[in-house]
């Protein structure tokens, strides 16, 4: 309630002033609401002002009581588009209808009076516009902090339902098109016939009234309350600007979201690919080398002694070029991950390391029992981890200079952890998009990212680089709670 600013002197003479009026005051409200219909104000445009008229605390007990009942219709005639300008005004004239009554009596506790309703009308008047303005940034700042469509939904639901003062809310996204009477502003009563649109069943029938707003092309929102509240022509314009903005991030969100399913099937046709190059890499041109390799040995031993040393340059350039093919073959799509699993991949990625690199590197993995089995992990996400493993230890052979480098590998809170750490020459943030490991471990990023993970590189020149990548292990699924539809509360 708003701090009253009358003095207990002030009160005492209020108060006579309204014992004097009583016997009058049923004559008063007749005189006041024929003065609010020639301005042609509606009926709750009208009850508000009947409330807030000197003539209306005559009816209540004490004081407080009725400097409540001004903080409240202040609230409606704000919300009813009256602006506190034209409220002084209408209030000037109402309280000029006392003066006959009055006849010249206790005009101190008259202004005293006037004053104090005219400073608790306009306090309240601001802070409607104020929350106003704050369920806008707290929409704004929900579209920011959201970390999908989802949790966006049940924020925006969350701070509409508060907003309004509703007793619940739903958010719902449909299979099509908004249609029928659905597909405009309706107010529902309890009872009533359209109180079958109420898309929630655990929220239908069990309220007094209910809004329904949609937000096309296909989204819905509904908010349910205990009491008959009709929306105020205010209300009504912030639910029509708040519905747009929640409208427009959500069509933000499910685009967003179409172009991460996008690039996540284009990541695995991007592996399937891979596979297909690698297979074969490995049953033709590995293959024909291996076999080129043995006929080029085969003649070295028959061949006159001048010519050996020439075959034999050829048969090391065969054997040279093997290698490189099971190499590029590992690299496209590394078998043992599919063969073995994760853990047996990562140490065999390890293992070429060492042979290929002077830097000491200590391997650390820890699956505990706990956590999900290494074989039940979704593919696409021990892929990811092999590939940034993989694109860590490539680029610290290439431009580090690292003499020590960790990698551990673990999982625990449903989380799987992989951590590459060297000693190396590291690179400054300002610098890092120039740098040729950035543009790999960016992919990377975006791959974890996908998939509802993180990849974070903490580096410093002279310091060496940190690379951390975070994954669930398991992808989150979202359920439908209502037929073709999902239902945010």
């Amino acid at each position: 309630m708003t701090e009253n600013p009358l003095t207990p002197a002030a009160r005492r003479h209020i108060s006579r002033m309204l014992r004097a009026l009583a016997p009058s005051a049923l004559r008063l409200e007749r005189s006041c609401r024929s003065l609010l219909r020639q301005r042609s104000y509606d009926a709750a445009q009208i009850r508000a002002f009947l409330a807030i008229a000197p003539g209306a605390a005559t009816r209540l007990r004490t004081l407080n009581q009725f400097m409540e009942q001004v903080e409240y219709n202040g609230r409606r005639l704000a919300r009813l588009n009256v602006p506190p300008s034209e409220v002084n005004e209408v209030l000037r004239e109402l309280g000029a209808l006392l003066d006959p009554l009055l006849a010249g009596r206790f005009e101190p506790a008259r202004e005293q009076l006037h004053l104090a309703i005219v400073m608790a009308l306009n306090q309240v008047y601001y802070q409607v516009r104020d929350a106003e303005v704050q369920t806008f940034f707290s929409l704004y700042r929900a579209e920011r902090e959201a970390s999908d469509l989802d949790d966006l939904m049940r924020r925006f639901v969350r701070i509409l339902t508060q907003t309004f003062r509703a007793r619940a809310g739903r958010l719902l996204l449909l299979d099509g098109p908004v249609t029928g009477k659905l597909a405009r502003p309706l107010f529902i009563e309890h009872g009533k016939a359209d109180e079958r649109l109420i898309a929630d069943p655990e929220m239908r029938g069990r309220y007094a009234s209910y809004w329904s707003y949609p937000l096309p092309p296909t989204a819905l929102i509904q908010f349910a309350f205990p009491v008959r509240y009709p929306w105020l022509p205010r209300e009504l314009a912030l639910l029509v600007a708040a519905a747009e903005r929640c409208r427009e991030a959500i069509e933000r969100a499910r685009m967003e979201r179409e172009m991460n399913r996008l690039d996540a099937e284009a990541r695995r046709a991007e592996e399937q690919e891979r596979r297909r190059i690698s297979r074969e890499l490995h049953d033709e041109a590995a293959q024909s080398m291996l076999a080129l390799r043995l006929q080029l040995e085969l003649i070295e031993r028959d061949a006159p002694e001048p010519l050996r040393p020439r075959l034999a340059e050829a048969r090391a350039l065969a054997e040279s070029s093997v290698a490189e093919l099971r190499r590029i073959i590992s690299d496209l799509s590394p078998a043992v991950l599919e063969r073995l699993g994760l853990e047996a991949a990562v140490r065999h990625l390890a293992a070429r390391f060492g042979k290929t690199h002077p830097a000491s590197l200590r391997v650390r993995i820890s699956m505990p029992s706990s956590s999900v089995p290494s074989h039940e992990i979704p593919m696409e996400t021990q892929e990811v981890i092999y590939r940034v493993a993989q694109e860590c230890l490539r680029n610290i052979a290439k431009h580090s200079q690292a003499t020590d480098v960790n990698l551990s590998l673990g999982a625990a809170d449903n989380r799987i952890r992989l951590s590459v750490a060297d000693n190396g020459a590291g690179f400054s943030a300002e610098t890092a998009g120039r740098k040729p490991m950035s543009f790999g471990l960016a992919g990377m990023r975006e791959r974890a990212a996908l998939l509802g993970g993180t990849l974070t590189i903490r580096s410093r020149p002279g310091k060496g680089t940190t690379v951390v990548l975070e994954l669930p292990q398991t992808s989150a699924r979202v359920a439908g709670n209502v037929k073709n539809s999902r239902t945010v509360n």
